[in-house]
């Protein structure tokens, strides 16, 4: 398979573009979540270590100059209104004052519901793209603010690093990781966020760990055993992955990974996924391709 987030977008002009070609939103693993407290909002702290991959969803925007914004395709069972790229589009208009607009094609390879990002990239590609496309020049932290707004999960796509965070998600330090390859699973259900940290049978009282600690720590996903007596398929996907390598699920569900010694081996165990489920191979990414974008 391609890797489209591995290429770089395309623009028609270097010094001011009216459009942005393919612009990856690139997928996330959880490499661990622990669930270390509770705020009094009801948000819940956590401590995690982000991986992005080089697999994903991609964006084409077009330079509006009447202020509208419009995502110009359909994205099954997402109306556009309620859509995170045209939330973030709006947003990142509102917060610079700009009177341009744009539209927005979104290209969806990643599955929803599955716990590695794709709402959240695709967000923070939009304001990394819009950011660039009507020159309103926000640095990479002013964008991680505006990304949070829109979910705990948008500001490390902006950090744009493999990274250890904490508090909500928003708290963010540079993590080096060898690199890996990993194969992922989707196993046919959409798993919704809110339904596993609302439920009564989730751990939420984790001791926190140290990042330097993260590597010789015995972690997990406290999200997965609560996952797993919802929705069997995913702990059917855990086992089947896990006779290959030690798996786990990523963030709330419901995509399985694990990280396998080489691409061809990664290759090997794709073509003996059962085809209820669907499996990628993907490669880590040091860097967002769109890191620098940013400042």
């Amino acid at each position: 398979m391609d890797h489209p987030a591995l290429n770089p977008p395309r623009t028609t002009a270097d010094d001011a573009p009216t459009r942005l070609l393919g612009c990856p939103a690139p997928a996330k693993l959880n490499l661990f979540l622990h669930v270390v407290g509770r705020r009094a909002d009801g948000y819940h702290l956590l401590q995690t270590a982000f991986r992005l991959l080089d697999w994903g969803d991609s964006l084409d925007f077009g330079l509006r100059t009447d202020g509208l914004i419009r995502r110009v395709n359909d994205v099954p069972g997402v109306p556009e209104d309620a859509d995170l790229v045209v939330r973030a589009a709006r947003l990142l208009q509102t917060r610079t004052g700009t009177a341009l607009g744009a539209d927005i094609t979104v290209h969806k390879r990643l599955p929803m519901g599955g716990g590695i990002g794709g709402g959240s990239s695709d967000a923070a590609t939009t304001l990394i793209a819009l950011n660039r496309l009507w020159q309103t020049g926000l640095s990479r932290i002013a964008l991680q603010a505006l990304g949070l707004q829109l979910g705990a999960d948008v500001p490390v796509f902006v950090f744009g690093r493999d990274a250890f965070a904490e508090g909500v998600g928003e708290t963010l330090q540079p993590l080096a990781l060898p690199a890996a390859w990993y194969v992922v699973i989707s196993p046919g259900v959409s798993v919704p966020t809110a339904e596993i940290f609302s439920a009564q049978d989730l751990t939420r009282n984790t001791p926190p760990i140290k990042m330097a600690d993260f590597a010789a720590s015995t972690t997990r996903n406290d999200l997965q055993a609560v996952a797993c007596r919802r929705y069997p398929a995913v702990q059917d996907a855990i086992d089947w992955l896990g006779a290959y390598a030690p798996a786990m699920m990523t963030g709330s569900g419901a995509c399985v990974f694990a990280e396998v010694p080489s691409e061809a081996e990664a290759d090997r165990i794709t073509k003996s996924c059962p085809p209820r489920w669907k499996a990628w191979k993907a490669r880590s990414l040091a860097r967002h391709p769109l890191f620098e974008w940013l400042q």
